[in-house]
């Protein structure tokens, strides 16, 4: 993009010199020779829940890491504090969600003017005083990091369920508070799942599913309360390490599911909620493939799955005396392109949530069939339903939003077909939408696969070729990246960076067909989904060569991170947040937390030679060409157990000895895990870092955004 090299001040910064101790591994004869897989901690697990036992020599290295990435980039600071103010700006920063009812109260979360976390409170619903449940800002104060799982008041009203995390490592601990008095019940879980608590109906237990030292959800437990937890009921164990465990309650209250799924093939087993001595009942059990999920309605279970080689997913409804599949009746039947997503059963009414050509919509239902759809008009848009506390009501919740439509909660009442707008997200420092252009268009995969792309900038922002973009992507284990808006890419669209979305293969854009398409055996067409897409922004005029930075986090820094091997003459930079990059010697470590469920995404290395070769062609730590590369920032986080510290330090430490250009860096943070910190102002600072770090990759830092109303 530019002639100059934007990093070209930075460049006589020395380099961390991160020692190479050569570790070979061998499978199916193949062997490979790891330089800096000392950089693992034997004692991974521990450091998960203490960050102070981490090895010295590893503790060296990691802050020298930062130490370069701070020389290198001290001068973007300036820059970096004006996006996070424009950033902050753009939030309301005492802002309120709509009030819930549940029975005779009304439950909401706000923010204060300057705090960092959500407070929880509840008023009586026919009015009165508000009462605070939990004020995340002085139960977290002080704390290097601090993350709210879940905070559940129990059916009587009269306790709350609190799950805390204070280490990063997802290891949830539950309290118990009288909501009256504010006192805490003296039992304390620990280990316990981010989910938290799942009352039982009487308010006089809960299950929660426990984490083994692994950080595997795979033990459902009752606790009683006033009891030893020590004494907790082992409710439902899960034996294979492939298979995680989550516990909910049905939207009419009356029962309990454990679902136990992997990334292809899920059971479940329900129980009365208000029976504590109940044994969990199996509604079917699990096949290769199949997945299924519960709810239910009067005297049947309706179910959501894949079953009878329905790709896209089917409803089907089932006597909850006799739940097994041999009595399953089709309620939705299965139609190619329609992925039938979620659904929510109320007294009168069933919801369901489906996405057709990546654009979702709202159906619903009576049960006697009569059914509609709720129309929406955009180009591209987001939506999420909301369930609510209620089970007989004819009114539901949804959230619309696009990438240039602030949120806007609505209220649908399900009987009259109207809707209410209950609230509009508001842009402090201004935000007009007129300014800026969603479009939808599609980029042609090698295949000939259309794969849509949803684009969004300013209407000022030419389409002659000379715009830097910001090409996100994700593409794994079916997910789908909506089309939403974001306030933090504002301060990037308004200096005239375009921002595009690709639906790659790997999500469930276009179905659950478009994620098989992009998994396992298929997994390339991911990767080269996204430089297909990169090549048509290009050739339709929204940009050139070495102008587009490249986003991913996860298993999308496992994209970027394929994508820029494939070609790295292409970018002008990669942005890597937390990445999936190091992914042989991952998924070949049946030790770590989550490597058995992912042999369903990826393949079997351990087993099998062909799926070992799959992933040994793209992994990208693997796969680093002696090429120039353009600049890399990774990101990670010291107790992140998804995508270990390890892995974006491993990838930084072996471009630079593998590929030249760059420069190549890692931010690490030190007392965070997978989603960096949860504190609501501090992740903005963190995305600051990444915006900085991209626009003088494009060489335009000293871009001043457009103005529209007061800025920042």
């Amino acid at each position: 993009m530019n002639e100059r090299d934007p990093f070209a001040g930075a460049r006589t910064v020395a380099l961390p010199e991160i020692e190479k101790r050569p570790i070979e591994a061998t499978q199916h004869g193949i062997t490979r020779v790891d330089n800096y897989a000392w950089l693992r901690d034997e004692k991974w697990q521990e450091v998960l829940r203490d960050t102070s036992v981490l090895d010295a020599d590893i503790r060296t290295a990691v802050d020298a890491e930062n130490g370069y990435y701070k020389k290198l980039t001290d001068d973007l600071d300036p820059l970096r504090k004006t996006l996070f103010s424009e950033m902050r700006g753009r939030i309301k920063e005492d802002d309120t969600s709509v009030p819930s009812k549940d029975g005779d109260w009304k439950y909401w979360v706000k923010f204060r003017e300057g705090g960092e976390y959500p407070i929880f409170v509840r008023a009586p619903a026919a009015g009165g005083e508000e009462k605070t449940l939990f004020d995340g800002d002085k139960e977290g104060e002080g704390a290097e990091f601090f993350d709210i799982g879940a905070v559940a008041h129990s059916p009587d009203h009269k306790l709350v369920a609190i799950a805390v995390d204070r280490v990063g490592s997802e290891y949830f601990t539950i309290r118990i508070r009288n909501i009256e008095t504010g006192e805490e019940l003296l039992e304390t879980i620990d280990s316990a799942d981010g989910g938290g608590a799942v009352w039982n109906a009487s308010s006089t237990a809960f299950y929660y599913v426990e984490r083994d030292d692994k950080q595997r959800p795979k033990r459902v437990k009752l606790h009683i309360l006033g009891e030893d937890p020590a004494s907790d009921r082992l409710v439902y164990e899960e034996a294979d390490d492939g298979f995680f465990l989550d516990v909910s309650k049905s939207q009419s209250g009356d029962y309990i599911f454990i679902r136990a799924g992997s990334h292809t093939s899920s059971d479940v087993h329900f129980l009365r909620a208000d029976d504590l001595q109940a044994a969990p009942i199996l509604v079917e059990a699990r096949a290769e493939n199949v997945e299924y999920s519960v709810e239910h309605h009067g005297d049947d279970f309706y179910i959501l799955t894949n079953a009878d080689g329905a790709v896209d997913f089917k409803m089907v409804k089932t006597p909850v005396t006799a739940p097994n599949k041999e009595n399953w009746s089709d309620w939705v039947a299965h139609e190619a392109g329609v992925y039938l997503v979620s659904f929510i059963p109320y007294q009168e009414y069933i919801v369901r949530l489906e996405r057709c050509d990546a654009l979702p919509r709202i159906v619903v239902s009576t049960y006697d069939g009569d059914e509609h759809i709720v129309e929406f008009d955009e180009a591209a848009y987001s939506l999420g339903l909301r369930s609510g506390y209620e089970y007989d009501t004819s009114e539901i919740r949804y959230v619309y939003q696009s990438p240039s439509t602030p949120e806007q909660t609505f209220q649908y009442n399900m009987g009259a077909r109207t809707r209410s707008l209950l609230k509009s997200q508001e842009v402090p420092s201004g935000h007009d939408a007129s300014l800026y252009v969603v479009e939808r268009i599609n980029a042609l995969a090698a295949d000939g696969a259309a794969v849509p792309v949803t684009v969004l900038r300013l209407k000022s922002t030419p389409k002659d070729g000379s715009a830097p973009v910001l090409l996100y992507g994700y593409g794994a284990y079916g997910m789908n990246i909506p089309a939403s808006f974001s306030t933090s890419l504002l301060p990037l669209v308004d200096r005239g960076v375009i921002y595009a979305l690709a639906h790659i293969r790997g999500g469930s854009s276009k179905g659950r067909q478009w994620y098989l398409d992009g998994k396992r055996d298929k997994k390339m067409n991911s990767f080269t989904d996204f430089t297909a897409v990169a090549d048509t922004l290009i050739a339709q005029g929204y940009t050139s060569e070495k102008k587009i930075v490249i986003y991913g986090g996860s298993a999308g820094g496992l994209l970027v991170g394929a994508a820029v091997n494939l070609r790295p003459e292409l970018f002008a930079g990669v942005i890597a947040a937390v990445p999936f990059v190091d992914v042989i010697n991952t998924i070949s470590d049946a030790d770590l937390p989550l490597t058995p469920p992912e042999w369903d995404e990826w393949g079997n290395p351990i087993t099998s030679v062909e799926e070992y070769d799959w992933i040994a062609a793209y992994s990208p730590y693997d796969n680093i060409a002696p090429k120039d590369y353009p600049p890399i920032m990774a990101t990670g986080g010291l107790t992140d157990y998804r995508v270990t510290y390890w892995e974006p330090t491993k990838w930084i430490a072996k471009l630079r000895d593998a590929a030249t250009g760059g420069p190549f860096v890692l931010r690490m943070n030190m007392g965070a895990g997978h989603g960096g910190s949860a504190a609501r102002f501090e992740r903005l600072e963190e995305r600051a870092h990444l915006y900085a770090f991209a626009l003088r990759a494009w060489g335009i830092e000293d871009a001043e955004p457009v103005s529209h109303g007061k800025q920042g």
